[in-house]
């Protein structure tokens, strides 16, 4: 199977609610339709995650952050085009998006991926994707595909074939949070 034969697939799987077992630009995760309650609702059952713990979403272009962000913060276009790193940017003014998918704050964290296969995937898809480490929560995050465990394997609806699982990055994301147009802090390098 060729790189857009598996795109078009686990684009279908995504349609139809799925959770997917994904190669991002940082780990292997777990993802769905980031608009889909009920697909969202399995990625917390699977990660036996608390609700009160968010995901966030990746997106293939900086410029579809409108369609879910009311005001994007002014430094925001500057640091997502100049950092090197993946890295995951928390925004407020949040609309679009299900309530399942937000902190407590109302915030939502999105990342732009620079994978081709993720940038093709939500590309294809049209909507932005929920990413997860694909563990079991609080167990180690799995930087590999070969240390997620079978569990998790086995309760995915669909896992992208291995050789599209090229992570350049193995490591999780910077996170920066926005506080006003002008200013940030990092919550982890």
């Amino acid at each position: 199977m060729d790189l857009s034969e598996e795109i078009i697939k686990t684009s279908e799987y995504l349609k139809q609610g799925a959770v997917i077992l994904y190669p991002t630009d940082t780990i292997w995760g777990l993802g769905c339709d980031a608009t889909n309650e009920a697909a969202i609702a399995r990625v917390f059952d699977i990660k036996q995650r608390s609700l009160n713990r968010n995901f966030l979403i990746l997106l293939d272009q900086v410029e579809k952050l409108s369609l879910y962000i009311e005001h994007i913060p002014l430094i925001a276009w500057d640091l997502i085009e100049n950092t090197n790193r993946p890295t995951t940017f928390i925004y407020q003014n949040v609309k679009n998006l299900p309530k399942s998918l937000l902190a407590a704050d109302g915030s939502i964290a999105i990342r732009m991926v620079k994978n081709e296969f993720c940038k093709k995937l939500i590309g294809l898809f049209g909507k932005p994707i929920v990413s997860t480490s694909a563990n079991i929560s609080g167990q180690p995050t799995p930087t590999r595909f070969q240390d997620i465990s079978q569990e998790i394997k086995n309760k995915v609806d669909y896992t992208v074939n291995q050789c599209f699982g090229i992570v350049e990055d193995a490591k999780p994301s910077t996170i920066i949070r926005f506080i006003d147009d002008y200013n940030f802090e990092i919550v982890r390098e």
